[in-house]
């Protein structure tokens, strides 16, 4: 069995820009019916990265393919219009002076008929059918989204870039048009790379995520690989909060007060940074300093003093001064728990939860 040809790849691409590497020497695949995830901060060099996709910006080195073939390279270049591509930005962009069905028919290329009846298939796709013949500013922001998706899955494109198309709309309408989108873009098998600078868009929609930063990406794999395995402090924190614990190595070891951690392949006397999230920072209710001992898994339990706490919707956030070095660990806890500040309370670890990073 062959392996299947990446819909679209891009070699070792590189933009500079008075002499900085805006996006340098980035390389991504994103197979047929897979949406793909350029995830990072702003000014990472994700728009700039898919500019140079759609061929309205030139790279300075490296090459695009679609289905096995060059489009660009820094000699040979596919003009934008014909590269199958379609182009969906935050800015819906719909002409104001045509109707819903003038929009969506914009890039069709067939006879009247043909053009109508593959605009009311695109508008029932996105359930959209009874505003065909509507104008852009009679529908609502999700509306008009849903026909800017419409227009630009109509041509049939091969490939689908999408920079931060959900950021203009409401939180309570974002989870339900995002859903709609993807079910849409799956079953037309489309190619799709999508630039957020959101990780809980990227962990909703995405097949495969790429992490960017300082115009590199500096990892790549499954959301669920990317959240649990990250390669550094910062890719953890990229995705939530987190508390760091410092510690020094010997023999292979970190001494803390939360107990031991193995530190492999890191000298003796170097610093490292143990990080965990706050929802594996445990509470031990029981212990109060005369219950059971936890289980190894747990670590040795350290006090800590409470802070403050907040009721966050779905789970509390408690903060504590830790007695040993006065440090502060928050704590996410399930429902509503608000301790009084002031309050002692015992805490533990997961180890199976914390990475360990040379300190930073």
């Amino acid at each position: 069995m062959t392996a299947q040809t990446p819909r679209l790849e891009i070699r070792n691409l590189t933009r500079r820009y008075g002499g900085r590497a805006v996006v340098d020497d980035v390389s991504l695949s994103v197979m047929p019916g897979q949406v793909t995830c350029l995830l990072g901060p702003s000014g990472c060099g994700k728009s700039t990265t898919l500019r140079m996709i759609a061929g309205v910006e030139m790279q300075d080195s490296g090459s695009i393919w679609v289905d096995g073939a060059l489009i660009c390279d820094t000699v040979f270049r596919v003009p934008p219009e014909r590269r199958h591509i379609g182009l969906m930005f935050q800015d819906f962009a719909l002409f104001p002076h045509l109707s819903v069905a003038d929009n969506v028919a914009f890039g069709l290329t067939g006879d009247r008929a043909s053009n109508r009846a593959r605009v009311a298939e695109m508008l029932q796709r996105v359930d959209l059918g009874r505003f065909i013949d509507a104008w852009p500013h009679e529908l609502s922001g999700g509306e008009q989204q849903r026909v800017a998706l419409a227009r630009a899955l109509a041509p049939r494109p091969r490939i689908m870039l999408m920079d931060e198309p959900f950021s203009g709309l409401d939180n309570r309408l974002r989870d339900g048009i995002r859903d709609a989108t993807l079910d849409v873009l799956k079953d037309e098998g489309t190619a799709v790379l999508l630039v957020t600078h959101e990780p809980d868009e990227a962990m909703r929609m995405a097949d495969n995520i790429a992490l960017m930063r300082d115009g590199r990406i500096v990892q790549r794999g499954a959301p669920y690989n990317i959240y649990n395995a990250p390669v550094d402090r910062d890719s953890v924190a990229f995705f939530s909060d987190v508390n760091v614990i410092r510690g020094r190595v010997q023999g292979a070891l970190t001494t803390t007060p939360f107990g031991q951690f193995l530190a492999p392949g890191v000298p003796d006397g170097a610093e490292v940074d143990i990080v965990i999230r706050p929802q594996h920072l445990k509470i031990d209710f029981d212990r109060d300093g005369r219950g059971p001992m936890p289980t190894p898994q747990d670590g040795t339990p350290a006090r800590g003093v409470v802070q403050r706490a907040r009721f966050m919707g779905n789970e509390s956030l408690v903060e504590f001064q830790m007695d040993h070095d006065g440090s502060t660990l928050r704590a996410t806890v399930p429902n509503v728990f608000l301790p009084k500040p002031g309050k002692p309370l015992w805490l533990t670890i997961r180890r199976d939860r914390c990475f360990v990073f040379p300190a930073s």
